[in-house]
């Protein structure tokens, strides 16, 4: 591997979860669509997760790559060697995965999960991926290890396998999708002796140290190059506010660590082709819209307006990172000066759900509610709804925001993270902008912008106009993979150097 742009690299992600095999967040989809990206500019992306009871054998079948992955668990008999398979599956586009097989640890459990020992399993995903990489007649030239469950993989190259002859040569990048979530503790609470100050060696399997290890803090301290889900993210998280209380520790890192705004799937995500609505179309079409807003209308129990109202929708898990508080302080005054139309999807707090259930007893014409999980739903919102509200607190990437532009649903949404890489707001003076964006994080400057934008709804070539700079914005896969090779080909000239 020479290192240069035009190399076609070889690439391992090693990770918790994929999609289309077991997918609980956003992670998931990204560990399928970025290596399916990669593949398809011609690099050979691969993706290594454990083999958990609930992946679909008779849907995936899956083949013996290797057996008899051995990972010292560092106590004694019986329990002294930990043994794995390693199984694979072959993608329709010629994509490799990997399933790393042990009974105890991920096929006994019914969820990827809410264990325990949780830190355990994922320190035996990264030890046996580890020595699956040096038993492997294929071998690659950049590891990519995914959030704090994998970030003990950067930690154990630098450390216990610095000496390696395989393993030693090949860079790590740190993929931080969430910096709150970095072990099996709330790192705003953790005692001081309970600290992990990633300097220690990894601790044995069964030593109660290692439930209180930091994957986050390893991950961040010893990979090569250290990526984000977006740009401005990268810089957010360099702050006291937004960096969890690892922002002292990026900073110093802060040469190695930058930022790729995530992609979506544009040929899945298409209202020219997209069978959950009721009438396809594009930019080309967008009379057609109406149609879908009727639909939509229907489907939360709502009296049709042949487009006369402003129709706001919301999906996604409701809690407070999603900014739901102030939406709860500003929804009820907005409805009783505003005349709109606000349907909700998503799973999550109780209490948020009691208050739009009674929104909805209030304003039974003008507020429809669904709190299950139905993948038809945020769909028939994007093609059916003006606009979509994203008031989030903090936002590494986000999805909504790129999934509702592309099918002409306006986002409302706060200028932090990926949400203030994605969309631009709307000038009138140089008409400009796909979206209305708002800064600080309060009730009354996320009332400005939903006034702002039903403001505009009003006039309808204008709005028209903003609707079409909204799905003109390309958020491919594509793109960013090829933003990504650009880090794992810089990953590769930072470890050569370091040598």
């Amino acid at each position: 591997m020479t290192g240069k742009p035009d190399d076609k690299l070889k690439i391992l992600f090693v990770a918790s979860e994929a999609a289309p095999f077991v997918k609980v967040g956003g992670l998931g989809e990204v560990m399928n669509s970025l290596p399916r990206a990669l593949r398809k500019i011609g690099h050979d992306a691969r993706v290594l997760v454990p083999k958990y009871a609930t992946i679909d054998v008779e849907r995936y079948p899956l083949e013996t790559e290797l057996n008899n992955i051995r990972v010292e668990s560092g106590d004694k008999d019986p329990f002294g060697i930990l043994v794995s398979n390693v199984l694979r599956y072959k993608s329709a586009d010629g994509g490799v995965n990997y399933f790393l097989e042990n009974m105890e640890y991920y096929e006994k459990r019914a969820n990827v999960y809410g264990y325990s020992d949780d830190t355990v399993r994922w320190v035996l995903l990264s030890k046996a991926s580890l020595e699956f990489v040096k038993k492997s007649s294929w071998k690659p030239d950049v590891i990519v290890a995914s959030d704090w469950q994998t970030g003990f993989i950067p930690n154990l190259v630098h450390t216990d396998y610095k000496d390696d002859p395989i393993l030693s040569k090949i860079p790590v990048v740190f993929s931080i999708h969430n910096l709150k979530y970095q072990g099996m503790f709330d790192p705003r609470f953790v005692s001081e002796m309970d600290h992990d100050s990633g300097q220690a060696p990894i601790s044995d399997f069964f030593d109660p140290r290692t439930l209180k290890l930091s994957g986050m803090r390893r991950g961040i301290m010893y990979a090569d190059v250290i990526n984000t889900v977006s740009p401005t993210y990268a810089r957010e998280i360099l702050t006291e506010e937004f960096g969890e209380g690892l922002n002292a520790l990026l900073s110093e890192r802060k040469s190695r660590l930058f930022g790729i705004l995530n992609g979506i799937n544009t040929e899945s995500l298409n209202p020219e082709t997209d069978k959950d609505l009721v009438a396809n179309y594009s930019i080309k079409s967008l009379n057609k819209k109406l149609e879908n807003q009727k639909a939509l209308q229907k489907q939360f129990g709502l009296p049709a307006t042949e487009g006369d109202i402003f129709v706001v929708g919301m999906v996604g898990r409701m809690d407070g990172q999603k900014g739901f508080d102030i939406v709860t302080q500003m929804l009820g005054p907005l409805m009783d000066n505003i005349n709109f139309q606000f349907v909700i999807v998503g799973e999550g707090d109780a209490g948020y759900r009691m208050y739009f259930e009674q929104l909805k007893e209030k304003y039974p014409n003008r507020v429809g509610t669904h709190f299950a999980f139905d993948a038809r739903l945020p769909r028939m919102i994007f093609g059916g709804a003006d606009a979509v509200l994203i008031p989030s607190k903090y936002e590494p990437s986000g999805l909504v925001q790129m999934e509702a532009m592309r099918y002409g649903c306006v986002p409302i949404v706060r200028k932090v993270g990926g949400l203030a890489d994605s969309v631009e707001d709307f000038t009138p003076e140089k008409e400009e902008g796909t979206g209305f964006v708002f800064e600080k994080y309060d009730p009354f400057s996320l009332t400005i912008a939903v006034i702002r934008a039903s403001e505009l709804y009003r006039q309808k070539k204008e709005w028209e106009k903003l609707m079409k700079r909204a799905m003109a914005k390309d958020f491919s896969w594509e793109k960013s993979a090829r933003e990504y090779i650009k880090l794992f080909e810089m990953a590769l000239r930072f470890h050569r150097e370091s040598q």
